[in-house]
């Protein structure tokens, strides 16, 4: 069951990806610029980050199962819309309807590892969970370039909209979840315990740790999101003229790392403060090859540091082991929530960002791709230094 909900992760990563591949198509045909480029892209990220907070809330008072099922159909009806959008305005509803209906599916997985399994096994296996929804990344590599190339980003997007139905249905017909344990003595009705829930958000706000988190949530999945998802296809393409089928291989290489990752890290969790030691580390390493990437210019080096930032994201991992370990159990689900937000809000943050300010650079004689690296360099390292010097949990908690 575990692996049947992840595969509604692997989809969202797919979906979340599919700019490194389509956005050169859409630019031709629709005559997208960067900065409509990074708008519609982000705009997943952006729907999806903010419903978060009502995903989480639902995940804790309703359960994966019926949260998941009652959000999935909306990709499918996001992706059909895609594929036969007329114009830029139609791709964005599309995008929003493709984040809403994939909002919940990695947050339906970490409630359900944090439910059904012993609490030793948290970190690996949402680690497993995380390297196994990989695949959606590995189908938006060789394969997605194939059927662009051969066809159009339109058959893509219905390709997409079929792996979202067929999930959709193997969740419904398999994934059977074991009841929560029954409150105490007249327990809120539903709608009651979904609002309390929802104003217990705030608290989070309050706790000293939160900030720090926070700020690095903000950057630390969106510096290889805003590479693999968006920028990488163009990159390759304009900056070195290679092929899109190139660009699919080497989509697949950095998705490959990115799958062994979470599972590598996973099981390497050092805990307590050598952790979040080493997750400013990891971090700082990805701002290096992002500066080297930027101003090399060099083909090499542009694959082999996309592939090793494939790798070392696994280490965001270990953010929910912090979390985990750093907040009460009965706010697991909404604490993973609230950063889980924070991430893809910081996607939507950096995508846009690094498509505003790669066009205004464009136009005073910067390279674009130069721009928008540097922009995701500088980002992640604020993040990761902001992480670094505000308050930290204590490391009590851990095991």
């Amino acid at each position: 069951m575990m692996f049947i909900l992840a595969s509604g992760f692997a989809v969202s990563q797919a979906f979340r990806t599919v700019a490194s591949i389509f956005s050169v198509p859409l630019a031709q045909e629709l005559g997208m610029t960067s900065e409509q480029l990074g708008s519609w892209s982000a705009s997943f990220h952006l729907t999806f980050g903010l419903s978060q907070f009502m995903m989480g809330v639902a995940l804790d008072v309703y359960g994966p199962r019926r949260t998941v099922l009652t959000a999935a159909p909306l990709a499918v009806v996001g992706a059909i819309v895609c594929a036969f959008a007329p114009s830029y305005q139609a791709l964005l509803i599309g995008q929003v309807l493709i984040g809403l209906g994939c909002a919940p599916a990695f947050l339906a997985c970490t409630v359900f590892i944090a439910r059904e399994f012993e609490s030793a096994r948290f970190t690996a296996l949402s680690g497993l969970c995380m390297s196994f929804s990989s695949i959606g990344f590995l189908f938006t590599g060789t394969p997605l370039a194939y059927i662009v190339e051969h066809g159009s980003w339109r058959l893509g997007y219905g390709a997409l909209a079929a792996l979202a139905a067929l999930s959709t249905g193997l969740i419904a017909t398999f994934v059977r979840l074991r009841p929560i344990a029954p409150l105490p003595a007249d327990p809120p009705a539903p709608q009651q315990g979904f609002l309390r829930a929802l104003r217990e958000l705030l608290p989070l706000l309050r706790i000293r740790h939160t900030a720090g988190l926070l700020c690095f949530a903000l950057v630390c999945y969106a510096s290889m999101m805003t590479l693999r998802g968006l920028w990488l296809g163009p990159l390759l393409q304009e900056r070195h003229g290679v092929s899109l089928i190139m660009v699919g291989n080497v989509a697949v290489v950095m998705t490959v790392g990115a799958m062994i990752g979470p599972a590598l890290f996973g099981r390497l969790d050092p805990g307590g403060r050598r952790r979040t030691r080493m997750m400013v580390g990891f971090a700082l390493t990805q701002v290096a090859i992002l500066a080297l990437m930027a101003f090399t210019r060099s083909q090499v080096i542009d694959i082999v540091g996309a592939i090793a930032a494939g790798l070392l994201s696994g280490y965001s991992i270990w953010q929910y082991a912090y979390m985990k370990n750093a907040y009460p159990p009965q706010l697991t689900g909404r604490i993973i929530a609230l950063a889980n937000s924070t991430m893809f809000l910081g996607v939507a943050l950096m995508q846009w960002m690094t498509g505003v300010i790669s066009t205004w650079a464009g136009r005073h004689g910067v390279e674009t791709f130069e721009a928008a690296l540097l922009t995701m360099a500088l980002m992640l390292a604020a993040g990761a230094l902001a992480f670094a010097w505000l308050p930290q949990a204590s490391a009590s908690r851990d095991p």
